[in-house]
């Protein structure tokens, strides 16, 4: 069966920063692959496309530039807040979270859940980055289709 559009896929792959010999992102392995519907949204459009027309046991590789992964670092996806923000239900400041490179699930006003990477830890407040972990990179994709339905 040959991916197309509404496909149920399962692909294992190595996901690497800026090419073949980058350093290692993520990786899956083929007794649990990656699955997802193609055209749902789930995957990166580019990533899809390079699925399209391929069957099951079939390789890919697929590079996919910033631009069309996860953009540019954004400035304004930096926002600092006061450490009082983060009083437990204990009515006490929760220190665990106050440490770099912890990442912190917040609430937009839209009701929607975003997580903030600890970038900065001041003495009243700490500065946390919305940035996707993956802004800035271009992307190389190895892999191989598992299954389509």
């Amino acid at each position: 069966m040959i991916i197309k559009k509404g496909s149920q896929v399962a692909v294992h792959y190595v996901l690497k920063a800026d090419g073949p010999d980058g350093e290692l992102l993520e990786e899956t392995n083929m007794e649990e692959p990656l699955r997802f519907t193609i055209g749902d949204g789930e995957m990166l459009p580019k990533f899809e496309e390079a699925l399209m027309g391929l069957e099951k046991d079939q390789k890919f590789a697929v590079s996919i530039a910033m631009a069309d992964a996860y953009g540019e670092e954004q400035e304004e996806l930096y926002a600092e807040f006061p450490k009082s923000d983060f009083i437990n239900e204990e009515g006490e400041l929760d220190e665990e979270l106050f440490e770099e490179g912890e990442v912190i699930p917040m609430e937009t006003p839209e009701g929607d859940v975003v997580e903030g990477l600890v970038v900065e830890v001041k003495l009243n407040s700490i500065v946390l980055d919305f940035n996707h972990p993956l802004a800035d990179t271009d992307l190389y994709f190895e892999g191989q289709v598992v299954e389509v339905q």
